[in-house]
């Protein structure tokens, strides 16, 4: 295809995409596309906002609290993988609640204010929302509109023909919305996009945007479905349109249809990259909103006469660029006082007072702050004036390292490192991050069935308490079951004290850090656990760079050291599991079959039934010794076999209530006793298992010939199994048995 016939088709597609998206119209045919769907017209800010949060949609996603309601916006459907949010469902029902406050109130009357630790995702979660209310801008239920006053050449004006359907009685424009550009002197934009409604006198537009939304069944604005803002309702022309409009009802000595000839409804779309309606406000020193006068200037000698002797202002800055949408302040706290003190004012009226006029703006304000600042903020005279007018949203480090691990996923890929990235790389530094960030429990907030377990609960026994709810083999299954009824109260339980879990601790940042210096280790063909590891014990040897590393010990928390250990430990574990799996020596339906077996004989000794033999096909008493033996292998020590049994049945019984329609998943239910007997059988043959990892670690070197066939396939297959179920290649498939072998085996 040549260039000419590529543009010309390009240029085509352009032209249909912008008649279709109606991105040019007069007021009259505004009013149109306005009373077909008065709601979508008639929203502010917050609203708006609102809409776009419900628009992408929820979901019920597991939480330490229990299920809790997640917004799909946040998983950045609009953008890249690197862009979502992990975790932070809680941050994301604040705001949500915040925004729903302001629409039903009527007006944005608070600033939102992030605060939190630096790292934990302030920033990401408003970058997040300004990148799904720029791709709703796109869509036909996000369109937006705004008023631009046309100015067409004064030979126009005196009278021509030829345009059609567009004249007006007289033989005069109906209007100049839809002029050609070489008949058009000026156009002046209104800097604040007001909304084509405010050309609507007052009274007028109270009844208009009543009786249309009445119409359309949203009741009346003042109750039920939609709330009418007060924008809206009492909202008038910013000062440039205002004096414009002034000016020519003058000029047509008051005649308003003359004067709507001269408006031009345009559509426009958010961007944070443009700062339309998205603006990021940086730390500084300067006041966020200005103006300059336009008639001063000389590229506007074009204005008609009745417009040279008003002065008109155009306002600008970030207050401006961000009306109709968001602006977020980032380190709020970071600027002197004098600097915002303007938002007292700003987030309860909405309006901003300069030297010569009054700005109002329709706009929802977010601001992010780390727990540093906010503490010395609140020590200041002048908080008690701002409390009010802020809304304060938490934002802690996560405490889920599977949450944790999900933002390395998206961002430490092949591409991102150069090379391939082993599996429990990401893994291992998510757990450590979150091992750093927990607290000891406060053991005398709890019951006294929970009490002790709960003061002897250690970091590692936390984590995977918060993440899964598995509880500590040392533990009885009655003690177990006690300690999962307290894991919300555990959870919540530091929310109220200014050193709050989660305050604290790695960074991801800090460790997204380390995990590229890792991947720039010589030593390894790939980013594999080892060479995580290496980072993380240099990472804890400077102290003087990390203050969370100067923190004191206490009952194994905050030991930063030690957690590298422990994490190692935890990592060898999986690669011993993932190794002895693929080898194949027992398949997994063979442990299923044990523990399903054992489940239906514990079932008939609960009930008292007799159970039928396999065998003889008599019926019999449930097998006291073939229980014994399997409970000899899967239950914690010092548990009693009676109660271990019927909390067996419960555990199934309680499965089934919340899952009616689902297969029975022993798996699932009950994965410490699978693990603790596939752990009993490898155990029994760990020489077997020795000889074969030797045997892939003399195959993937230049002992290969050793090897015997039968051996060489074992080797074969495990590998493949090794690659194709865990995503292992060749290389760190060899660097984590030859880690493993040393750690475990030597």
């Amino acid at each position: 295809m040549e260039a000419k016939d590529y543009l010309q088709s390009v240029g085509t597609e352009v032209s249909n995409d912008f008649v279709k998206h109606r991105s040019i119209l007069s007021l009259e045919e505004y009013l149109n596309l306005f009373m077909q769907d008065p709601r979508r017209q008639a929203r502010n800010a917050a609203q708006y906002l609102l809409d776009v949060m419900e628009h992408f949609g929820t979901e019920q996603v597991p939480f330490p609290t229990g299920n809790i309601r997640r917004f799909k916006l946040f998983d950045a459907p609009f953008g890249s993988p690197a862009e979502r949010v992990a975790g932070q469902e809680e941050v994301q029902n604040a705001i949500y609640r915040g925004i729903g406050n302001f629409v039903r109130t009527g007006r944005v009357n608070k600033l939102i204010l992030l605060h939190g630790p630096n790292g934990s995702a302030k920033s990401s979660l408003v970058h997040a929302l300004q990148g799904a209310m720029e791709a709703y801008s796109h869509l036909p239920q996000g369109a937006l509109y705004k008023v631009t006053w046309v100015f067409p050449s004064e030979k126009l004006i005196k009278g021509s023909i030829g345009f059609g359907e567009r004249m007006g009685a007289e033989g005069e424009l109906a209007t100049f919305a839809h002029l050609e550009p070489e008949a058009i002197d000026v156009l002046l934009a209104c800097e604040l996009r007001d909304p084509p409604i405010f050309l609507v006198p007052k009274e007028q537009r109270r009844a208009l945007l009543r009786d249309a939304l009445k119409e359309r069944g949203y009741g009346d604005g003042s109750a039920g479905e939609f709330i009418l803002s007060e924008s809206l309702l009492t909202g008038e022309l910013c000062h440039k349109c205002r004096r414009i409009y002034t000016a020519l009802l003058g000029a047509y000595r008051g005649d308003y249809l003359k004067v709507l000839r001269h408006v031009r409804v345009e559509r426009f779309y958010l961007s944070r990259r443009y700062q339309v309606g998205a603006v990021t406000v940086e730390p500084q020193m300067s006041v966020d909103a200005a103006y300059h006068q336009v008639t001063a200037d000389r590229t506007q000698a074009n204005l008609p006469a009745a417009l040279q002797s008003v002065v008109l202002f155009e306002p600008h800055g970030a207050l401006v660029n961000a009306s109709r949408g968001l602006i977020e302040y980032s380190d709020l706290l970071k600027r002197p006082l004098e600097a915002f003190k303007y938002l007292l004012g700003f987030s309860e009226t909405g309006e901003v007072p300069l030297d010569h006029l009054v700005l109002q703006l329709d706009e929802v304000l977010i601001a992010s702050s780390n727990e540093k600042h906010l503490n010395a903020f609140k020590e200041l005279p002048d908080f008690t004036s701002f409390k009010g007018r802020i809304e304060l949203v938490r934002v802690p480090y996560l405490r889920r390292w599977r949450v944790e691990r999900e933002i390395y996923d998206a961002q430490i890929t092949s591409t991102s490192v150069g090379k391939h990235v082993a599996p429990h790389a990401t893994e291992l530094a998510a757990r450590w991050a979150v091992l750093t960030r927990l607290k000891k429990p406060i053991p005398d907030r709890y019951t006294p069935e929970v009490k002790e377990v709960v003061d002897h609960l250690g970091p590692a026994e936390k984590l995977h308490l918060y993440q899964d709810g598995t509880a500590p083999e040392r533990l009885t299954t009655t003690q177990a079951k006690e300690l999962r009824r307290a894991r919300t109260d555990l959870y919540d339980e530091s929310d109220a004290y200014p050193n709050y879990e989660g305050r604290s601790g790695a960074s991801a940042r800090e460790i997204k850090t380390a995990l590229f210096n890792a991947a720039q280790s010589p030593d390894f063909r790939c980013l594999n656990a080892q060479a995580v590891l290496e980072e993380l014990e240099a990472l804890c040897r400077d102290k003087s760079v990390y203050e969370f590393l100067q923190q004191e010990v206490v009952d194994g928390f905050h030991d930063h050291e030690e957690f590298v250990r422990r994490v190692e430990a935890e990592y060898l574990d999986a690669v011993d599991a993932e190794v002895r799996e693929s080898m194949g020596l027992v398949s997994e339906a063979q442990y299923r079959e044990l523990i399903e077996r054992y489940v239906q004989t514990v079932s008939h000794w609960v009930k008292g039934e007799k159970m039928r033999n396999r065998v003889t096909g008599e019926l019999v008493k449930p097998d006291e010794g073939r229980m014994a033996e399997l409970e000899s292998i899967v239950m914690p020590r010092g548990e009693d076999p009676e109660d271990f049994r019927r909390s067996t049945i419960a555990q199934i019984g309680a499965h089934k209530l919340d899952h009616p329609d689902a297969q029975m998943d022993y798996a699932h239910i009950f994965p410490e006793l699978f693990r603790r007997l596939r752990d009993h059988f490898f155990e029994e043959r760990k020489r077997v298992i020795r000889r074969n990892q030797e045997n892939i670690l003399k195959s993937l070197s230049d002992e290969r010939k050793g090897l015997s066939t039968r051996e060489q396939a074992q080797v074969e297959s495990t590998l493949k199994t090794m690659h194709d179920r865990y995503g292992y290649c060749e290389h760190c498939a060899k660097d984590s048995i030859t880690f493993l072998m040393r750690k475990r085996y030597a």
